[in-house]
């Protein structure tokens, strides 16, 4: 038998997956969605570059997936689900400033390709969206991977001048090293960097923030979930 109406309308818990390459502004229109549905926040990029922050300050050589693979579960990682005041910890100490640097960035991409990083990592970001109420998580991969049955997937995007526009403007570096970087880690991000199929895409090249997080609202606002019912 086909579904009910009641069934149909039966709330679910909001998960809104957004994904997308870097620079399409998936952290900011995340946090602002989040925000705006008084939803919790995560940033699943967050914890790739907390782990590899912490090998790089013990010295374990990011490029070699086996000493990587090693390491993987000895640092505690932690992330705050305020989309007001995100934060990032590794063995209670706060890193969400250092993790952004350019060592960081150069190097995560690497240790996120290791086939354990990923499945441990991944188990960790899908209990925080367990035990969430409602939330709104970014990242390459959520959608297909991390949580392929949320009713709410994004896939934001943006031409590359936009993109290594943002990227520099957030970084601080020039457009130039911004563009050289962003090439480089497209090209090893693809295997984790594809759209589910049943995606919405957004390019919000010609967009502003608020436009985005509009339109992603809206399509949130179309799920019956626990919070706009009660």
């Amino acid at each position: 038998m086909g579904d009910t109406d009641e069934d149909a309308a039966t709330p679910v818990k909001l998960i809104v997956a957004v994904d997308g390459p870097s620079g399409s502004g998936k952290s900011s229109a995340s946090r602002g969605v989040a925000s705006a549905l008084d939803l919790e926040y995560l940033d699943t990029g967050a914890t790739y570059r907390a782990l590899t922050w912490w090998l790089l300050s013990h010295g374990i050589d990011t490029t070699d997936p086996a000493a990587v693979a090693a390491h993987v579960r000895e640092p505690l990682i932690e992330v705050g689900t305020d989309p007001r005041a995100p934060w990032t910890s590794v063995d209670g100490v706060d890193v969400s400033t250092a993790i952004r640097g350019r060592e960081v960035t150069g190097a995560v991409s690497a240790v996120a390709r290791v086939p354990e990083v990923r499945a441990h990592l991944i188990a960790m970001q899908r209990d925080i969206i367990a035990d969430s109420a409602g939330i709104v998580a970014e990242g390459r991969d959520i959608g297909t991977v991390v949580a392929p049955d949320a009713p709410v997937k994004v896939f934001l995007t943006a031409d590359l001048a936009a993109r290594a526009s943002r990227r520099a403007e957030q970084a601080n570096w020039s457009a130039d090293a911004t563009r050289s970087d962003q090439d480089r880690r497209d090209r090893m991000d693809a295997p984790q960097s594809g759209m589910a199929a049943d995606a919405v895409e957004i390019d919000s090249t010609g967009l502003s923030l608020d436009q985005v997080v509009d339109i992603i609202v809206r399509m949130a606002k179309r799920v019956p979930h626990p919070r706009r019912n009660s």
